[in-house]
């Protein structure tokens, strides 16, 4: 009997968590992270803003568990059929859509480089994942003679993910980038394999 009390309270915590995740990514996708963001977040919740950090250790937990959740609406969105090299020209376009969750990517993976940072175990997982199935994509193509075979798919698939946040990071400053039509430039001219006859 005493264990029903525990089991309910965990899961209404653990409700109220996933309600704070959700209306935080709503809100920072628009209104950025800083300023009166975690007021905005914590009113829509129905709680003080204090009352936020009884369900994270603290803000920066609350901001990788942000990131995880845009991360997983991105994959929700995405059409099954696009894989690796087709997803980063949407990934872009939608990014440009959410330029408060973008920028809190930016800055996060930025400081994240401490392993004793919350979010470091985010980006050292995330970028593992991006870089093996963009490798894994680039080397089915390289398979059927669509991309260059003078570099491994691996190193490949890393200059194209440092292509994108390089992008990305310009069009924080400049909204005149268009990141979609850079990246999709960029693997054209990359990734193509040399012409018949040419040397090298």
């Amino acid at each position: 009997m005493s264990t029903s009390k525990p089991r309910g309270q965990y899961a209404k915590g653990a409700e109220r968590r996933e309600q704070i995740i959700q209306t935080a990514t709503d809100v920072f996708a628009t209104e950025g992270f800083e300023g009166t963001a975690l007021k905005r977040v914590a009113e829509l919740v129905g709680v003080k803003e204090a009352t936020l950090f009884h369900y994270f250790r603290g803000k920066q937990e609350l901001l990788t568990a942000v990131l995880a959740e845009r991360d997983r609406r991105g994959l929700a969105d995405s059409d099954q059929e696009d894989v690796g090299l087709r997803l980063l020209a949407p990934i872009a376009e939608r990014n440009r859509k959410e330029p408060g969750l973008t920028t809190l990517y930016a800055v996060a993976s930025a400081t994240a480089n401490d392993p004793g940072h919350d979010s470091h175990p985010y980006f050292q997982e995330r970028y593992a994942q991006v870089v093996a199935e963009l490798a894994e994509d680039i080397g089915r193509r390289q398979g059927a003679g669509e991309v260059r075979t003078d570099v491994s798919a691996t190193m490949l698939a890393r200059l194209v993910v440092a292509a994108f946040d390089g992008l990305q990071l310009q069009w924080l400053y400049d909204k005149s980038v268009d990141m979609a039509d850079g990246l999709t430039q960029l693997v054209d001219v990359l990734l193509a394999p040399p012409a018949a006859g040419a040397p090298g």
